[in-house]
């Protein structure tokens, strides 16, 4: 087998290539820089600079390496930037999905995983979060992610594609500090973000129906996110060796939540900050709990998370601090 990781060189997609690579299989990245880095590609693993909008690209990409599996991670992620451009991300998300599915269907290959997102719950009123719990998504970067599937699931029917779509909750972590997660949009760089700066903690709303008044999430390690891709990849070769069409969606959670002033206190202890964090008013469309249910992945594939919530900032803060001090050389290793 021999996979194309679309985003290979973002956080995420650089995790999925360091465990397919770990595990013995073939890859080869395509990402078009906007948000990745190239240090982030281990050497020897082709890189492809271009678009999954360039069908020409793709098409050439997929024979020239003889791709027999793809992994589908590049894309547009930011809930509020998709508020305020729903055509850049529809153009990106979906109409690039669609692209990357008709050079896929046209070569023939028989394994596809998406890369999707919890965004496509929206705000379930569910203590856990189910596979059939619906999809009622606030923001046009959930739409798109839940348009995705509808349109990765009836390619695959269509074509004889066997098809796995992974529902992230809340990435964190790092595997090595030089792949950590140094963008300012997701909770654990966020705090990072202003004990740089000497502050403390930004807290968004403490007046939730939660015990402690804030938000409450389900944290996965990128690591162990990383791998279940590997796992949900292996097990579409499977099926399509057997020449039979499958279709697999799946959350990637550890099934445990954790309130956002628990991570706050945990991420003081960690890192020395003694600052007492800053409540500000909730922002629009925040759930009050959202955990996943990892009983299906668990069933289907014999998949659970093996890392905690300090495993994931005690990674998290080496990362940062490794960046923020030159510490990492100019080709991130």
């Amino acid at each position: 087998m021999t996979f194309l990781i679309t985003g290979g060189a973002g956080y995420i997609g650089a995790h999925v290539v360091r465990a397919m690579l770990l595990a013995g299989e073939k890859v080869v990245v395509i990402d078009d820089l906007s948000t990745g880095d190239e240090s982030r590609v281990p050497e020897g693993v082709p890189l492809v600079i271009g678009s999954v909008l360039d069908r020409l690209t793709l098409d050439e990409t997929i024979a020239q390496h003889k791709i027999t599996g793809v992994v589908h991670l590049a894309g547009k992620k930011q809930v509020g930037e998709s508020v305020e451009k729903p055509l850049y991300y529809y153009n990106e998300n979906v109409q690039g999905l669609t692209v990357l599915l008709q050079a896929v269907a046209a070569a023939g290959i028989r394994n596809f995983l998406f890369s999707s997102s919890a965004s496509v719950y929206g705000m379930p009123d569910v203590d856990l979060v189910t596979e059939d719990t619906p999809c009622l998504p606030l923001s046009p970067y959930g739409e798109t992610k839940l348009a995705g599937e509808w349109l990765v699931r009836a390619a695959g029917k269509a074509h004889g594609i066997s098809t796995a779509c992974l529902r992230y909750f809340n990435v964190a972590g790092a595997a090595t500090p030089e792949l950590a997660d140094t963008g300012v949009f997701n909770l654990v760089p966020m705090v990072f973000e202003r004990y740089t700066a000497g502050e403390g903690a930004r807290i968004f709303g403490d007046d939730y129906p939660t015990p402690d008044g804030t938000c409450i999430r389900d944290y996965i390690h990128v690591e162990d996110l990383a791998d279940a891709h590997v796992v949900a990849a292996r097990k579409l070769a499977e099926w399509g060796a057997q020449g039979q069409y499958q279709d697999l969606t799946v959350n990637i959670g550890r099934g445990e939540g954790v309130s956002v002033r628990e991570m706050v206190e945990l991420m003081n202890a960690h890192t020395g900050h003694d600052l007492a964090p800053v409540v500000t008013p909730r922002r629009p469309g925040d759930p009050a709990k959202v955990v996943a249910s990892a009983d299906k992945i668990a069933a289907e594939l014999g998949w659970k998370a093996k890392h905690d919530v300090r495993e994931m900032i005690t990674s998290a803060w080496a990362g940062w601090e490794a960046n923020r001090k030159g510490a990492l050389d100019p080709a991130g290793r």
